[in-house]
């Protein structure tokens, strides 16, 4: 026991040496490439630590055990004021929420959106830290055998940092009968519980995976989702549209080569923001404001905050000019969102019984807006939610269990916060392509979700 204690604690002692600033008269032969990319990424991430109940279901690494369970997950920073993603099983059912930086400052955090399918999930530092923001490389030219590093919150070693190869590439993964994954990068670089939602660097210090399983019962076999697959992913969840229904109505591609990263215009929807700004097809998105743009995080992020009335430089190139367009968003509903950033309600208002013959119709739910002192029964991850009154016999909502008090959090990618949300979705041009329709609902503390088929419906059959 004594030699295993003090071989950690020679490890720490030289992690902490790793993290140092180098000396001046270091020798260059020190300051490896593998150390440079980790001062070039360190800032960037975040370790994470959570509570939550027994009674929920734990993270992938977890164990279960009666009263609360403090977790721990690693996040990397996508915005400067705050957002970073992380993988869905270290937020999932959380209470609380905590992250801390490379100077071990703290802040509270919550939940923005998040991916069961895709194990991804955005949460927001509180407070406006300004952050760096990862560099992010491509796992288009990813090579076997190849150095990596994965950085993150092993064990609750904050910064723990541990370096490998690419053990193999496009290996899928089934975790249990809930969650499986595709594509995933192998590596022999250590990851642990705690690891969970942090960078796989290459030796740039680009991020080129989310670190997300280990091998139980193995020694160094573990898994990142590769950086291209899930920005992708983190786009959608990062759109304007789903967080603050505003409307640009394009439709991008990014492009991803180990000599370029671009995003290009597919198509502009007609009668859309976009058009009236005069933006084509084959366009390169260059740069919106000040920020630079790789890919379609990029766009969706630089949009996020901003209001309808504000005109967005966007600089493009088309061919071989560069010109600047003018961007007004538009939209999506009558009523204008936050961001995500959860405020404590300023009075108790009263609910409202939302009786739309849509809903009642086609879901079969009659809903009440929770204000004031019923968000407080919420857990944090959710910004608010529609409490069910009463659901009509033979309905969708009936046939998959939905009872009169349950709490209706999301439908499809959206949250149900309001009545606004609600017509948003019933609403929405491509309803038909939702169905079934997935449905997120709170009981008793626990998320629930399930599927809402509409083929038949009466206002399904007028659309």
């Amino acid at each position: 026991m004594k030699n295993l204690i003090f071989a950690t604690g020679l490890a720490v002692g030289l992690l902490c040496q790793l993290l140092s600033p180098i000396p001046s008269h270091a020798s260059s032969l020190r300051e490896t490439p593998l150390v440079k990319a980790v001062k070039r990424a360190q800032t960037a991430v975040v370790n994470i630590h959570t509570e939550k109940s027994s009674d929920e279901s734990n993270s992938i690494f977890g164990t279960t055990s009666r009263g609360k369970i403090n977790g721990m997950g690693t996040g990397i920073v996508l915005d400067e004021r705050g957002y970073v993603v992380t993988n869905n099983h270290v937020i999932a059912g959380v209470d609380s929420l905590e992250v801390s930086l490379c100077d071990s400052s703290r802040y509270s955090a919550h939940v923005v959106a998040f991916d069961r399918a895709h194990d991804l999930a955005i949460i927001k530092i509180d407070g406006n830290p300004k952050l760096d923001v990862m560099t992010i490389g491509t796992s288009s030219d990813l090579m076997v055998g190849e150095t990596v590093i994965a950085v993150g919150n092993a064990f609750g070693y904050v910064h723990t940092v541990t370096s490998g190869i690419i053990s193999s590439l496009s290996r899928d993964v089934e975790v249990n009968e809930e969650q499986q994954y595709r594509n995933l990068i192998q590596t022999d670089a250590s990851i642990n519980p705690g690891n969970s939602g942090g960078p796989l660097l290459n030796l740039d210090g680009e991020v080129i995976g989310i670190n997300v399983a280990i091998r139980a019962g193995a020694q160094r076999i573990g898994f990142a989702i590769p950086i291209d697959d899930a920005r992708e992913q983190i786009a959608r969840l990062m759109s304007v549209e789903t967080l603050e229904q505003k409307y640009h109505g394009l439709l991008t591609r990014d492009v991803k080569t180990p000599d370029s990263l671009q995003l290009i215009v597919d198509n502009v929807k007609s009668g859309s923001p976009s058009e009236s700004a005069g933006f084509q097809n084959g366009d390169v998105i260059v740069r919106i404001g000040q920020n630079q743009i790789e890919d379609r995080v990029d766009l969706e992020r630089s949009l996020l905050g901003l209001r309808t009335t504000d005109n967005i430089p966007i600089l493009i190139r088309r061919g071989s000019d560069e010109q600047e367009l003018m961007l007004t968003l538009s939209r999506l509903s009558a009523r204008q969102f936050a961001s995500g950033v959860e405020t404590p309600s300023s009075s108790a208002a009263q609910p409202v019984a939302f009786n739309g013959s849509d809903c009642w119709d086609v879901l079969g739910m009659q809903l009440e807006e929770m204000t004031g002192n019923s968000k407080k029964r919420l857990s944090p991850r959710y910004r608010g939610g529609m409490q069910v009154v009463s659901v009509r016999p033979g309905s969708p909502a009936a046939a998959n269990g939905i009872r009169q008090g349950d709490v209706l959090v999301g439908l499809h990618v959206w949250e149900t916060v309001n009545t606004e949300n609600i017509d948003y979705v019933l609403d929405h041009p491509q309803l038909k392509t939702f169905n079934p329709l997935k449905f997120f609902i709170l009981r008793n503390g626990e998320t629930l979700y399930g599927h809402l088929n509409l083929t038949g419906t009466q206002a399904t059959a007028s659309r």
